[in-house]
């Protein structure tokens, strides 16, 4: 199944009445709740998702990281409120290039749900398309989807921090200024987990915010020393752009493992260590 769909692609599928469910998953830093903007102007049929509630679980204490995977149970009662029943296509999209919406085809796909899509470009591109949108709340009939976690690997942070160490990438793609140490504007220290390869998100786009191609992705993973042979996990501030950078991964050709509780469960974890600068062992 393709992870991307273009608008016009998106627009052809629902003309043609085939089952495909939209997901809005507007989320950002310091404006947390996209709600306001998805009554405003939603595509057609989109159904809003709170990335919060419905995409993470409750953390006990920081050092479960600021968003922890939500309970099967709990996501199988979200999924069948947005109306997805077995057998649907689902796209997903947002309004900072992907960065949220990823985490809602992460999620989805390590559920068992075969046919899931990032809109690429997001909601910027459709409406650049020229194509619709509708303004209001949408409630949708209950759908009957099952799920079962599992079906994409996850690593613990125990398991992340012996990636490097066996000769395997371990990839944060926070802004790089974060992974240098240089600035923290969320989490208890600045840094980056030792062994770790810098490969921030914005790198992955093209300048309209679209993915770049499967061979592009390919080969500016490659050069930063992965390896499908070896060991990938990748992980960002609190797990949220890292499944962008999954689905990146995955797009050009290799099995990452998301690391969900990420930066913000390490640093928050007594006895880590912290690397700074340039180098993945740190200055």
């Amino acid at each position: 199944m393709p992870h991307l769909i273009s608008p016009t692609e998106l627009e052809a599928f629902m003309a043609s009445g085939s089952a495909v469910r939209i997901l809005d998953v507007r989320w950002k830093l310091g404006v947390p709740d996209g709600l306001p903007l998805y009554e405003e102007a939603h595509i057609p049929g989109a159904v809003y998702v709170d990335l919060h509630t419905q995409l993470a679980g409750h953390a006990e204490s920081p050092a479960d990281g600021r968003h922890p995977l939500p309970t099967e149970a709990d996501f199988q009662d979200s999924v069948r409120g947005w109306g997805i029943d077995d057998g649907d296509t689902v796209v997903v999209y947002d309004d900072v290039r992907g960065m949220s919406a990823g985490r809602a085809w992460w999620l989805l796909r390590y559920a068992g749900l075969d046919d899931v899509r990032l809109l690429d470009g997001g909601f910027e591109a459709w409406r650049a398309a020229g194509l619709p949108t509708e303004s209001g709340s949408r409630a949708v009939p209950r759908g009957s989807a099952t799920v079962r976690f599992g079906v994409l690997p996850v690593v613990d942070i125990d398991a992340a921090a012996s990636i490097p160490d066996a000769d395997g990438a371990l990839i944060d793609v926070r802004a790089r200024e974060r992974y240098l140490g240089e600035t923290e504007p969320i989490d208890p220290a600045a840094g980056h987990i030792p062994g770790a390869i810098n490969a921030p998100g914005s790198e992955l786009l093209r300048p309209d915010g679209t993915l770049r191609s499967a061979e592009d992705l390919r080969e500016h993973f490659t050069a930063l020393g992965v390896r499908a042979d070896r060991p990938i996990a990748v992980y960002c501030g609190s797990g949220v752009s890292a499944a962008h950078g999954a689905l990146a991964l995955t797009i050009a050709g290799f099995t990452p493992a998301l690391y969900p509780g990420s930066w913000s469960q390490w640093s928050n974890t007594p006895g880590r260590p912290v690397a700074t600068g340039e180098s993945p062992r740190g200055d």
